[in-house]
């Protein structure tokens, strides 16, 4: 599991790179022994991770020769639609209460076992070798999807936790959040399952979009934290200029 989070981080690095430039279209990318030591990671490490880039369709890994960035441009990023963390948890928000609603009258006694393994696993650090507490949260909505036994729901939900993950600039954003969410995962949680233990559709799909109203207020809080930081940064370059102009006149 570490491993795997390992590539997935050093794909998102390697993409971070591409979208600003240092990468361009067209440019070649470092070989595998100097990007693992300029990532401080092993060279099966840089493997999978141009093996994930290239399934997205970022980069062309040519036999021999090396791995190559191709023109990122059009309505796909990396393989999945652009959108951002506001979108995302919206769709999330309509999908998933939904979801819980459907599986809540057919869910069964194992899964809801399986549930209350991942709300437990909430309460606690993530042990060694074990997943962290995303991985956690991913197999509990995941689970859920799959007690609809719908296979459009679980492949839609399944896509939309994969633009959680792949998209750089959802990723960094949840992140912020959910650093800060600890104490509300285990409760909001623990409400979905209650209501699906009653089998009650109505009150899991109520829990389910309280828990994602929930995230779109921090989300919001975040963004105006993020744009009063962005704020004060260009307010003191411009003071520094203007004291270095004043010095020289």
């Amino acid at each position: 599991m570490a491993d795997q989070r390992l590539y997935h981080k050093v794909a998102n690095q390697l993409l971070e790179l591409i979208d600003s430039g240092v990468f361009p279209p067209g440019s070649r990318l470092p070989g595998e022994r100097d990007l693992a030591q300029q990532f401080g990671v092993s060279r099966v490490s840089i493997r999978e991770a141009e093996i994930s880039l290239q399934a997205q369709g970022r980069i062309d890994i040519r036999v021999g020769s090396g791995a190559y960035v191709l023109d990122g441009a059009g309505p796909l990023d990396r393989g999945l639609p652009k959108v951002g963390p506001f979108e995302l948890t919206e769709a999330r928000a309509l999908f998933e209460a939904e979801a819980a609603a459907l599986a809540a009258p057919i869910i069964t006694d194992e899964t809801l076992e399986e549930l209350e393994g991942y709300v437990l696993a909430m309460t606690e650090p993530a042990k060694s070798g074990g997943p962290d507490l995303e991985e956690v949260d991913r197999l509990f909505h995941l689970t859920i999807a799959k007690a609809t036994n719908n296979a459009a729901i679980i492949y839609t939900i399944d896509s939309m936790w994969k633009m959680r993950a792949e998209a750089v600039e959802v990723q960094r954003v949840y992140h912020s959040v959910c650093q800060k969410d600890t104490d509300y995962r285990e409760k909001e949680h623990r409400a979905i399952l209650d209501a699906l233990k009653a089998r009650d559709s109505s009150a899991a799909r109520s829990a389910m979009r309280a828990h994602f109203t929930r995230m779109i207020e921090a989300l919001l809080v975040a963004s105006e934290e993020e744009a009063y930081r962005e704020v004060k940064r260009k307010a003191s370059e411009s003071r520094s200029r203007f004291l270095i102009s004043a010095q020289m006149s």
